[in-house]
């Protein structure tokens, strides 16, 4: 390096096949360094923490997935529907297109890099990514301008505007976004290939995508701190994060909180006040969501509090009273779903003696058996919990008080406790899981003899909420922990606990009246009152 720098020389680094030159001037300013022929970038991500992985993997799964559904049902609906080929739902599906495109330019490679554990991207990738970033973001800057035009003409010249916004000036519209994101795109980037970059090994890249601002997230570091422990008391542990992520978590859990309360609130609210709901469905629904708010309630506000606090500690009767109505609510979701597929197949199959099966005497008989068996499951692993002695490490990998986690801090013999558990999860989760699957069967059976098209429709959307809540739900118990009983991964374990007590509770809500006229109406005339 000495006698590099007594003469003007330049350095020359091949990174897959495009060449960048090093002045001299930065020889004195830089380390020696392994110049050797680069072709990809490292993504650091949001954490190196093995323990957050899984959490975030889960958390951007859900989000991407909604996102694609979401924008999906957008496209279809206009697409489908004759009533909704007007120009504000023409730029409508545009946006939504560009919206699943713009996600899946950073999200798919982020979970790919997360499971796979490597964050290795190529050069020729790095620039790809960039440039479909760029383009996408620029589109969708453009598409919101055109939707805000489209907007004032409709508002402030509405006899004139079917004549000033006609189809072809809405193509042409789109098509000048479409050109200039491409521009802008393609001028980034090739102002990108002409930089100089300093390489040692490979370069790395403190971000999960790559941004032409430069901008990064730093990763912060993070420590497992010993918690001090007093006699009758079990350390309540939430994964170990600096303080910086230790905000970011609990800004993110106190927003799907009280998203969760809120939105199973207004549910509430919409079905007791307006009398054309007191059907046997929106008692069901009103029932679920009050289990919902109840189910979060039991987990949430305690792991809020320990952040908050920095205490990871909980009482030994406070874990217990944790684990009874955490089981119960958990027990009592999967009933009413089941007494709501019953319910379903019912209105389906037997339309005409409908009112008279589902009677008010039955539909307060099966919630409140619902009732009575989660109280009697959840007193059951209660009192099988209370005759174990535990060792001295105390320390549950976990955010609340899971069962499973508790039997594996006892020194005592958990045999019974691992039938009890065993026997009950197939019994009153397989046997509620088969009738669902028995009764959407025959509720298809019943659609497929409906001749008309419109008729078969109009049934299958009576239960295509349901639908979506009961796959939401078990697809990601099972799903999730099929997984993390076959790598044996406690964080596994703590994301899918995420997924069923955090997300599914917070986006119930949402599947139920977004497509539903019933509570939309609802809610107008309890907002309007």
């Amino acid at each position: 390096m000495s006698n590099l720098q007594n003469i003007n020389c330049h350095i020359l680094v091949k990174i897959s096949h495009v060449t960048f030159i090093f002045p001299d001037s930065q020889l004195h300013h830089m380390e020696p360094l392994n110049l050797t022929q680069i072709s990809e970038f490292v993504l650091l991500g949001f954490s190196e923490k093995p323990e957050l992985q899984p959490l975030i993997f889960g958390l951007f799964l859900s989000m991407y997935m909604i996102t694609v559904f979401g924008n999906l049902l957008i496209l279809l609906a206009v697409s489908s529907d004759s009533h909704l080929n007007t120009p504000m739902y023409f730029f409508l599906s545009n946006l939504s297109w560009v919206d699943i495109c713009f996600t899946s330019t950073t999200v798919p490679k982020m979970l790919v890099n997360i499971q796979t554990q490597s964050k290795a991207i190529t050069y020729a990738g790095c620039i790809t990514q960039m440039y479909f970033y760029i383009h996408f973001v620029g589109l969708d800057v453009f598409l919101l301008t055109v939707m805000a035009y489209d907007r004032f003409v409709a508002i402030c010249h509405p006899l004139h505007y079917t004549v000033i916004m006609n189809p072809r000036l809405c193509g042409l519209l789109v098509l000048i976004c479409w050109i200039m994101s491409v521009l802008n795109s393609l001028l980034q980037c090739l102002m990108t290939l002409r930089l100089i970059l300093s390489l040692s090994g490979r370069p790395v890249l403190a971000s999960f995508l790559l941004s032409y601002l430069g901008r990064e997230l730093q990763s912060p570091s993070s420590t497992i701190q010993e918690v001090g422990l007093s006699h009758g008391d079990l350390p309540f542990r939430v994964p170990n994060q600096s303080l910086e992520l230790q905000s970011l978590i609990f800004g993110l859990f106190l927003s799907m909180y009280l998203i969760t309360v809120l939105g199973n609130v207004l549910i509430i609210l919409a079905v007791s006040s307006d009398s054309h709901l007191h059907t046997p469905m929106y008692f069901f629904l009103s029932n679920l969501s009050l289990v919902d708010i109840c189910f979060t309630s039991t987990t949430i506000p305690k792991m809020l509090w320990n952040i908050q606090t920095q205490s990871k500690v909980i009482t030994y009767e406070g874990c217990i009273t944790q684990l009874y109505f955490y089981t119960i609510f958990a027990v009592l979701d999967n009933f009413i779903l089941t007494v709501m597929a019953y319910d379903r197949f019912v209105a389906i199959c037997h339309p005409l003696h409908y009112m008279v099966i589902m009677n008010p005497q039955l539909c307060g008989l099966l919630v409140l058996l619902s009732w009575i068996l989660s109280a009697m499951v959840s007193l059951l692993h209660s009192l099988m919990v209370l005759r174990l002695s535990f060792c001295s490490d105390l320390e549950i990998h976990h955010f609340f008080c899971e069962l499973n986690q508790v039997l594996q801090l006892a020194c005592s013999d958990i045999f019974l406790n691992n039938i009890m558990i065993y026997f009950l999860t197939a019994l009153l989760g397989g046997g509620p899981l088969a009738g669902i699957l028995y009764s959407y069967s025959k509720i298809v059976s019943c659609i497929c003899g409906i001749p008309s098209a419109q008729g078969k429709y109009k049934a299958f959307s009576t239960c295509a909420s349901h639908l979506s809540v009961v796959s939401l739900f078990y697809g990601t118990i099972l799903g999730v922990y099929l997984s993390s009983a076959a790598t044996q991964n406690a964080h596994s374990s703590t994301t899918a606990s995420v997924m069923y007590t955090v997300v599914t509770p917070m986006l119930n809500p949402f599947i139920y009246s977004l497509r539903n006229n019933d509570i939309k109406r609802a809610l107008e005339r309890f907002f309007g009152r």
